[in-house]
């Protein structure tokens, strides 16, 4: 019973440690920058500067497996699968978006880099380009995120920017700010291009 209850204890105590350290890593990791433009009720309106992606679109499967694949391919472009074996830090959030056909996945490269600067991937699938500047509404919510979820997310952020009066011009996309294997203080939000004028 003693042995137990210690083992218990240790495990609990390895998994907090193991928590506070990816999450303290995940704080200093650079994020993709935005001005916050006006707070609404449940949701903000940020101006998003055009940013530099490294983006993955893939038609979808019925395995599930989808998310996981094309996280692999964008990580292995960052971590040195390209044509000058040059390594590039991670910065979040990773962009996802779904419709009917296709999964598409985006990295945000680090804004010290200048297009023309970036390393060809090795993988032709894999897209460097610039995302599209503006003004998007955004809905931050806590915990794991399902497709589900995510869908139920999306149609809370219409509803609200309809009836606060604002026009969707873009594409609903997820953001994601945690690694899989963290517990606490998860960060997701969806976002999507609107019409604003100040």
């Amino acid at each position: 019973m003693k042995l137990a209850l210690m083992v218990t204890l240790v495990v609990g105590i390895c998994l907090l440690a193991f928590t506070y350290v990816t999450w303290a890593a995940n704080k200093k990791v650079e994020r993709q920058k935005y001005r916050l433009i006006k707070k609404e009720k449940g949701f903000e309106i940020r101006f998003y500067p055009k940013a530099i992606m490294a983006t993955l679109s893939t038609v979808r499967a019925n395995n599930g497996n989808d998310a996981n694949s094309n996280f692999r391919t964008l990580a292995g472009y960052i971590f040195g699968g390209n044509k000058e074996e040059q390594k590039i830090a991670m910065t979040a959030p990773v962009h996802m978006e779904k419709d009917s056909n296709d999964n598409r996945m985006s990295f945000v490269l680090p804004a010290q880099y200048q297009i023309s600067e970036l390393p060809h991937p090795n993988d032709s699938s894999v897209k460097i380009h610039y995302s599209d500047e503006g003004y998007y509404a955004c809905l931050a919510f806590g915990g794991f995120a399902n497709e589900h979820k995510i869908k139920h997310k999306e149609e809370e952020l219409k509803e609200m920017l309809g009836n606060a009066g604002y026009t969707i011009t873009g594409h609903f996309s997820y953001l994601a700010y945690n690694a899989p294997w963290e517990l606490i203080n998860r960060e997701n939000e969806i976002i999507v291009k609107v019409n604003y004028s100040k």
